[in-house]
């Protein structure tokens, strides 16, 4: 299955496929350099592809858990000061993606959205200590039956050009559902409240939906 933001691109890739191949077995002679040519193009199709992918994931469902937001390798574990929203200390988790990982990205917790906005910005490399208050981003803040208010921020990357955000102000969502998506490699920060037992070591690979990030 794949991802709905990715239908016009897809559409565009394979266009762009048929012809190129069409036009290489047309006029290129050399049975080497055609077969060259079309590894190219079937290897870009494939990358992306995989990169719009929309797995079946199943959420827990449990309020006393939170789960990674999207699929990827956890990079930042501490607590900070979360100026735009909470304007106090935070525990704060990050998920970095690679253009190869699924780029949905999902509630951590159930509950209601109390806060949703986006912001323009630059495209530093998603693992930069600024790219967070920086870089082109999306700030979610959902309340929980158990954690109270949790934020989750889409942060676009160096290749990222377009975040997707579909959360709205009283909007009642469920663990694990789609809250948006990234276009091309890009990072989500998790912010929770300071005493959250987090359940993930920096290093490790999560999946959306899936990976239990933290619990009461």
């Amino acid at each position: 299955m794949f991802h709905k933001e990715g239908s016009k691109i897809i559409a565009i890739a394979l266009g762009l496929f048929t012809v190129g191949l069409l036009s290489a077995n047309r006029f290129i002679e050399q049975q080497w350099l055609f077969y060259a040519i079309a590894a190219v193009l079937i290897t870009l199709l494939v990358l992306i592809l995989q990169f719009f992918r929309n797995p079946a994931r199943i959420a827990p469902n449990d309020p006393s858990k939170i789960v990674s937001p999207v699929d990827g390798k956890v990079v930042v574990i501490e607590e900070v000061y979360e100026p735009e929203y909470f304007k106090d200390k935070r525990l704060q988790v990050s998920v970095f993606m690679s253009p190869l990982n699924v780029h949905v990205t999902r509630y951590p917790g159930g509950g209601n959205v109390t806060y949703s906005k986006y912001h323009p910005g630059k495209y530093l490399v998603a693992w930069h200590p600024k790219a967070s208050t920086e870089n082109e981003r999306s700030t979610v803040v959902v309340k929980t039956e158990k954690f109270g208010e949790i934020m989750h921020r889409q942060i676009a990357g160096a290749l990222a050009k377009r975040i997707v955000n579909y959360a709205d102000v009283g909007q009642e969502v469920g663990q694990g559902s789609e809250s948006g998506f990234i276009k091309f490699g890009s990072r989500v920060d998790i912010y929770l409240p300071i005493g959250t037992k987090i359940d993930v070591a920096l290093n490790q690979k999560v999946k959306g939906a899936s990976s239990i990030i933290a619990s009461m």
